[in-house]
């Protein structure tokens, strides 16, 4: 069997023989890869830097895919930690970690979709008690999760979505997708009314934004609560004490650990018919799993996908 294998933390991965996947229990099951996603998550686990990650090598990596089981069904699967990843002809799965597919879904739009786009959905849906007629900002909004992000808020009946960036030019995109405003780091104090942050961001630039939203809001007790989702700009956010005294804001997180698998599992089904149906606009570029490494390091806008 062919797969992408890392060996190390700083190269990337090299197309290459591998041993074939074997079940060990009466839930795994061996499956055919269709489609895997090369996502911020995937890189983050094989290079160390995701606390997530098992920092064990050889490392097939690839976190999710659709895949193909032994009945011919096809699946969207979410993989536990491990070192057998989806970037592969074939491998193990938990079914339990699974959603069966209508056939005649795109498996490469699935599989470039889900994981940017669970973030969020599952951050409106477990991690806070979201209504329709709410106001959402989503800072990082030009990344491929922030662009998802913005759908998925309006899908939910957001009243008015807002999209922070630092790249004008890409934030204006995002209104064909349903954001109502847009705005650069420097003017997020026009966002001071909304109920929801999803950050993708974290890092200085959401510390930053914290004062100068919050002094502006018009009703300091309403609440606000801030969902750190992504650390592209940081691990680490310096917040300002007074952020949190001055307001009624809340800080939460949402990611492995701070929501069960069970209820990640319980969301697949929806926004796979969300993706299916149309729903949600997917930029996805279809890769041959045997260009990896190349495809590793790539700069696009366009979520990658693996396909053996």
């Amino acid at each position: 069997m062919r797969a992408a294998v890392l060996s190390t933390f700083d190269a990337p991965p090299v197309y290459r023989d591998h041993p074939e996947p074997v079940a060990t229990d009466d839930n795994e099951l061996v499956v055919e890869v269709l489609a895997a996603g090369l996502h911020h998550l995937t890189r983050a686990k094989a290079d160390g830097s995701h606390y997530s990650g098992t920092g064990a090598f050889p490392l097939v990596p690839g976190v999710d895919g659709v895949v193909r089981d032994p009945s011919g069904q096809l699946r969207y699967v979410v993989l536990d930690d491990t070192s057998f990843g989806t970037f592969a002809e074939r491998t193990v799965i938990d079914a339990r970690r699974s959603v069966v597919l209508p056939e005649g879904v795109d498996p490469v739009r699935i599989a470039a979709a889900m994981n940017p786009g669970m973030s969020s959905w599952v951050a409106l849906r477990r991690r806070v008690g979201f209504a329709p007629g709410q106001r959402v900002l989503v800072v990082g909004a030009t990344g491929n999760a922030g662009r998802m992000a913005v759908q998925v808020a309006k899908l939910f009946g957001a009243a008015h979505v807002i999209a922070a960036g630092r790249d004008a030019a890409r934030l204006a995109a995002l209104s064909a997708l349903g954001a109502d405003e847009t705005c650069t780091f420097d003017r997020i104090g026009r966002a001071a009314d909304v109920d929801v942050v999803l950050d993708y961001v974290w890092g200085e630039p959401a510390a930053d934004a914290m004062i100068p939203m919050l002094a502006a809001r018009a009703d300091r007790t309403a609440p606000l609560t801030w969902i750190q989702i992504g650390s592209m700009a940081g691990e680490t956010a310096p917040v300002p004490s007074v952020a949190l005294r001055s307001a009624r804001l809340h800080i939460v997180g949402s990611g492995i650990g701070s929501v069960p698998a069970r209820d990640f599992i319980a969301e697949l089904p929806a926004l796979a018919a969300a993706v299916t149906e149309g729903a949600i606009d997917v930029r996805a570029r279809a890769v041959p799993l045997a260009d990896v490494a190349r495809a590793w390091t790539a700069d696009t806008d366009d979520r990658i996908v693996l396909v053996p």
